[in-house]
């Protein structure tokens, strides 16, 4: 993360407390129909096809459910126009969209990831810019403050962000009780005790699904904030200031496998998907689930939705600020820049974007949201899980991006599959950080 965006980023997150939001009723175009002479209808009135890359394949999801309303509306809106769905999990279309970008074939619409991920799409040209989409009506304005820079590259928007989250541990209240488990652990020892405590009551400790190789990443990096007594480890590497041999990132790794030894993550957890490790926490068959807050919508809608409350990841070996978190700014939507039909197109994502929040809200799925949306959680009937975490947001103090979206694609890819690799192979934590440092100094940024 560059410099300029750090400071973005606390912007960001300053304003992110604003996202306890609330029912939107009143933003314009009450979330029927585009605008007219918005260009959503095809001047000849021919029939247009426009492919909808997401990630939201699981149905009972409130994203899901989101789209497919939003999607339904705008074509009964524009009966010229069909949108054509490619739902996927987060890694298929990660390598999916890899393998259309090198025959320059990206879908209408896609989905990327922000800052470093999503550049080397923008270099090669891509993507369309979206200046002239967030600039109608005024769309910009409408986003957290300073969320769009994490998208932005030479003064141009190219992708708009679904989310802003932090990374929390939601916990089953029930099955702790069951354990004889009577408060929530605040150091990391703590933890690792709970860990143990749930699995000798023959109850998995942690839900993951490492298949998808970002998951144990995006726990890592939760200890290594804390490590490294607070933010900037990566960005310090860049900077040349430290290098991935340094005592906070061996120290990480020690306890990472830790972890792993105490048996804390389901057998088999590297072939079960991100989709499948998180249905193990919500069908109530494991105790924790070190997630993203954008999982709280799901989560709500789940058979253990009563039983679940949240809280922060602990301080390791006394370092680190429980108010720091590994933030997420979200996944994003992008438009090709070969899209054959790109008015329409833009018109679409445009109504999307505007009409997505209220939505949201009104499926009980706001929590994470990258939008502001002013209101009061509570009275609008929210969970005291939602609540909760509007809580926490109050008092952010900073944090991290995760790891890939940090460096470049050839680091992150070595640093994922060395993370992976952990949960099936104990390693000596000086050479995880060795292999980091080689592959680092082989892709400088």
């Amino acid at each position: 993360m560059r410099r300029g965006k750090m400071k973005a980023f606390a912007l960001m997150m300053a304003s992110a407390m604003i996202f306890m939001l609330a029912a939107c009723g009143g933003q314009e175009n009450g979330g029927t129909t585009a605008n007219p002479g918005s260009g959503g209808d095809s001047k000849s009135g021919e029939q247009v096809t426009i492919t909808f890359q997401n990630i939201y394949p699981d149905p009972t999801t409130p994203a899901h459910k989101m789209m497919n309303q939003l999607v339904e509306q705008y074509e009964k809106d524009h009966p010229n126009i069909k949108i054509e769905l490619d739902s996927l999990n987060t890694d298929q279309q990660k390598l999916k969209l890899k393998t259309q970008a090198a025959s320059k074939e990206v879908p209408d619409i896609t989905i990327v990831n922000p800052a470093a991920q999503m550049k080397p799409f923008v270099d090669a040209g891509l993507l369309a810019p979206l200046n002239d989409v967030v600039d109608r009506d005024n769309l910009k304005d409408k986003f957290q403050d300073g969320l769009l820079n994490y998208y932005s590259f030479d003064g141009n928007v190219y992708a708009l962000p679904d989310g802003n989250n932090i990374e929390v541990v939601y916990y089953n209240k029930a099955l702790f009780e069951q354990a004889g488990i009577k408060e929530t652990p605040k150091t990391f020892d703590e933890l690792l005790e709970v860990v143990k405590t749930l699995k000798s009551k023959g109850i998995t400790p942690i839900a993951i699904g490492e298949k998808d190789s970002w998951t144990g990443s995006l726990l890592f990096m939760n200890i290594l904030l804390r490590t490294n007594g607070g933010p900037g480890f990566l960005q310090d590497v860049i900077d040349g200031k430290k290098t991935f041999n340094d005592p906070a990132f061996i120290e990480a790794v020690e306890a990472f496998q830790k972890l792993v030894k105490a048996g804390a993550f389901p057998d088999g957890a590297t072939s079960i998907d991100y989709n499948a490790g998180g249905n193990i926490f919500k069908t109530g068959k494991a105790a924790m689930y070190i997630m993203g807050t954008w999982e709280t919508g799901a989560i709500d809608a789940s058979s253990v939705a009563s039983q679940v409350a949240a809280f922060q990841f602990p301080t390791v070996n006394g370092k680190g600020d429980v108010n720091d978190y590994i933030v997420a700014p979200g996944s994003a939507f992008a438009i090709s820049a070969n899209s054959e039909h790109m008015e329409e197109t833009k018109d679409f994502l445009h109504y999307f974007m505007t009409e997505m929040p209220k939505v949201r809200f009104e499926l009980k799925d706001a929590v994470g949201s990258g939008h502001k949306i002013e209101g009061d959680f509570k009275a609008a009937g929210y969970s005291d899980l939602a609540v909760g975490l509007n809580e926490l947001f109050k008092n952010i103090k900073g944090g991290d991006l995760a790891f890939d979206n940090t460096m470049n694609p050839a680091v992150a890819q070595a640093h994922l599959s060395s993370i992976q690799n952990l949960f099936v192979t104990e390693t000596d934590p000086a050479q995880v950080a060795q292999e980091h440092q080689s592959a680092f100094e082989a892709n400088p940024q």
